[in-house]
This record gives C-alpha cells, structure tokens and sequence, in this order.
C-alpha cells in the first residue's frame, strides 16, 4: 500500500480481535458500564446488527451473564448469524438493517430489555475511541486515520479521542457509493433518508437512526467523508489478501479501497488505516480474488 500510494501506510488489525472487528471494543465497554452503574443487572439486553456488534455483543453479554436478543436483516453473512447463535443470543431476522433497528427499539421500549446501539451509544463510541489511543501511542507521526463509517460509531470515537488528544491528524471517514447516508446528511445540514443498494460492504449498509448522537459528532470533528466504489471495495479485499496475506471483509477494507483508489492525499504523508473486520463468508472471499 506505501508503493501504491506513495505514502508511508500502516494497517491497523482490528482484524484479529475477538469476534474479528473492533466491536468487541464498545460492546465490552458498554457492557461493563452498564453492570458497573445498576446495582441489579438488566434482566435483558436487545440491540440490532449488520452482524460484527452483534458477535461482539453476544461475547459481551455471555461474559456477563446476560441474555441478549439480535436484531439482523436476512441478508447478513452466513458466518455472523452463525456466530451470535453459536454465543448463545437469541437471533431475529428482518428484510433489512433498517428494520432491524426499528424492531430492536420497539422491543426496548417495551420494557423488556436494555437497547444498547452499535454506534449511536456514549460507551460503544468511548470503547470504539481506544482505537485511535493506540494508533497514536504506536505511531505518533500519523497525520490521518482512515475509517471505515457506517452509523458513525468508530469515526465518532476516533474523532474525539484525537480532538482530545490535541494531536494534529485528520480523522477521514469512508463510505460506500451504495450506502453514503453521512456525506448526503451532511450536505443537507441534517439527517436525511437515503436508498440503500446492495453493497459487498454489508457492516456500511442502512440509514441513520434519526435520533443518533453521531452525526453532530462527526459534523464537528471529522475533517472529511469520502466514498468507494464496490469495483474499489473489490480490489481492495484481493489486494489485502493477495499482498498483506489477511482477510478484510467488504466494510473491513473500506479504508484501503480510499487509499489506493486515490481518493486520498498520501505522498508522502504517514496515515493509518483500519482493518475493521475480517467476517466475510469464505465463498464471497473466494470469488472477489
């Protein structure tokens, strides 16, 4: 990638964390926090998931003893439905991420379980923070960090762990043709609905929740969003493998599909992208190389 782009690139492997994506970092620190401040557990925990929150959570809530409900649209990859099931959840399809959501905070507000967003969540964006805490630990001289950004979690917690680090990086932010509800909401200067079409990014995909705490976040602190392709997503996932010899799912290597799509500035820049998650079904892996 430093060939490619001309730059001096650094990959950051939330790739090999448990669950493989950096979930596993917000939804344990939600999770915790959450038992930490009730002195009596919540009898149940709900969230909703394009799949990587909902493995994390599922690892999360079986640590702490609590049964959890997910939320997935059926077109989630194979191996994370298997997952949450495997760690012991309770799995529910919908016809898409958007119902997904909508479903999880109906039941929520039911009183029958505690609702814990994988992205708009004060606890999932300070767990998903500690990302950027250790790029700048490892390589201070980075002058961006490359997101991946679907509900603006990540970007979020990066984005504030850097602002209040007082380190001069830019945090850049990186979404799909087929899925850009921020760079649409942005211009608009407000939330706005938008038609999501299918994407191999799968962990990118659905509109915003109209009461998310991230969008002012990143219209604040994110310096900017740019867009790939699904043909950049593509060369991407190879590439990596190819080149890196690692797995990246579509929503995984959304970072370097900007990079050595060009849609960067990298001469002779140090940047640090992040390899979000690796939880791509072995057949679609097989056919993008």
């Amino acid at each position: 990638m430093s060939t490619l782009s001309g730059g001096d690139v650094f990959l950051k492997l939330e790739t090999l964390q448990p669950t493989f994506s950096f979930k596993i970092r917000g939804a344990l620190n939600a999770v915790s926090a959450l038992v930490e401040r009730h002195a009596r557990q919540p009898a149940r925990l709900v969230t909703a998931s394009a799949g990587n929150h909902g493995q994390a959570l599922s690892y999360a809530a079986r640590m702490a003893g609590l049964p959890l409900t997910v939320y997935v649209p059926e077109t989630a990859p194979r191996a994370k439905k298997e997952t949450i099931r495997r760690l012991g959840a309770e799995l529910i399809g919908c016809a898409d991420y958007d119902e997904a959501e909508w479903r999880a905070k109906k039941h929520a507000a039911s009183g029958a379980a505690t609702f814990i967003s994988p992205y708009s969540h004060p606890d999932v964006i300070a767990g998903a923070g500690t990302v950027a805490l250790e790029i700048l630990q490892q390589e201070p001289g980075v002058a961006a960090i490359v997101v991946p950004v679907g509900g603006g979690g990540l970007v979020s917690g990066i984005a504030i762990a850097v602002n209040g680090s007082g380190h001069s990086a830019e945090t850049v932010g990186v979404e799909v043709e087929a899925s850009c509800p921020f760079q649409r909401s942005l211009a608009a200067g407000r939330i706005v609905h938008i038609d999501v079409g299918r994407t191999l990014a799968d962990g990118l995909s659905g509109n915003l929740d109209p009461d998310t705490i991230t969008f002012d976040i990143v219209r604040a602190l994110v310096d900017r969003i740019n867009v790939v392709t699904e043909n950049q997503l593509r060369e991407a996932i190879a590439g990596v493998f190819r080149e890196e010899r690692l797995i990246a799912e579509g929503a995984g290597a959304a970072g370097v599909a900007a990079v050595t799509g060009g849609a960067l500035q990298t001469k002779g820049r140090r940047i640090a992208v992040v390899l979000s998650g690796a939880n791509i079904d072995a057949e679609v892996l097989a056919s993008v190389i």
